[in-house]
C-alpha cells in the first residue's frame, strides 16, 4: 500500500454543500444589514475557517463583527436553513471501500466541530474515520497544524499520507505539512487553481479515487 492514511476534506470533496454554505453566509450578512459579497466571493472562501473566511470577505473586520457573523451563520447552518446538502454520488461507497481495504481514514475540514459532528451523524459516516480535525480546534487551512495533529495521533509519517481536497487551501496545507495531495475538480476551485500546488493528480469524480489508488500501488 503506497499510502497508509487518506485525509479527506469534507465540503466540496465528500459533500455537495456549496449552495447551503452560500445561502447561510448571505442570510447571516443580511441579518446584520451588511453589504453582501457576491456568490463567487463566498464560494472562494469555502474551505477556510470562519474567522479567516470573514477576514477575506470583510477586510479589517473587528472582533464584534467576527462574533456577529459567526453567530448568525451558525444559527442558519445548524438549523435555520433548509437548503439541502448531500454526499456526492458514490462518496459513501468510496469511504466504505477504502475502509475495507484497511486504509486509515481522516477528515480535515474548515467546518467547526459542531457542524462536522452534525453531518457525520446525519450521513452515518463517522464510524469510518479514525480521527477528524476542524478549523475551530487548530489553525485554519492552509496552515499545516490540522494535518500535523492527525499524523501525530495516528503515528503516520508525512510521506505515507495523502490529502484529498477540492480547494487550493487543502493542497497548500498538504504541501506545508509535507504530505502528498490529490485534487478533485467537482468542488469549488478550478483545476487550474489546484494544479498550481502540484497535486499528484486531479480527478473529476469521487468514484474514481479507489481505482486511482490502485494505480499508485502498481507504480
Amino acid at each position: 500500500m503506497k499510502f497508509k492514511l487518506l485525509i479527506f476534506d469534507w465540503d466540496g470533496t465528500l459533500m455537495d454543500s456549496e449552495a447551503r454554505i452560500v445561502d447561510c453566509v448571505r442570510a447571516a450578512v443580511d441579518d446584520l444589514g451588511l453589504d453582501c459579497p457576491s456568490n463567487d466571493a463566498i464560494r472562494n472562501i469555502i474551505g477556510l475557517g470562519l474567522r479567516e473566511a470573514i477576514d477575506t470577505l470583510f477586510p479589517g473586520a473587528d472582533d464584534e463583527l467576527h462574533h456577529n457573523v459567526v453567530s448568525r451563520y451558525r444559527y442558519h447552518f445548524l438549523g435555520g436553513n433548509e437548503t439541502p446538502s448531500s454526499l456526492f454520488d458514490g462518496a459513501r461507497e468510496v469511504i466504505e471501500t477504502l475502509a475495507q481495504q484497511d486504509y486509515l481514514l481522516a477528515v480535515a475540514t474548515g467546518k467547526g466541530r459542531q457542524g462536522l459532528d452534525q453531518v457525520l451523524e446525519a450521513t452515518a459516516l463517522g464510524e469510518y474515520f479514525h480521527i477528524t480535525r476542524c478549523a475551530d480546534e487548530t489553525f485554519s487551512k492552509p496552515h499545516p497544524e490540522m494535518l500535523e495533529q492527525i499524523l501525530d495521533r495516528l503515528g503516520v509519517e508525512p510521506h505515507e499520507a495523502l490529502m484529498i481536497g477540492d480547494t487550493e487551501y487543502d493542497l497548500e496545507m498538504a504541501s506545508n505539512a509535507g504530505t502528498h495531495s490529490l485534487g478533485v475538480t467537482y468542488g469549488v476551485h478550478s483545476q487550474e487553481r489546484l494544479l498550481r500546488h502540484k497535486p499528484l493528480d486531479c480527478l473529476h469524480d469521487v468514484s474514481a479515487i479507489p481505482k486511482w489508488l490502485e494505480s499508485q500501488i502498481k507504480q
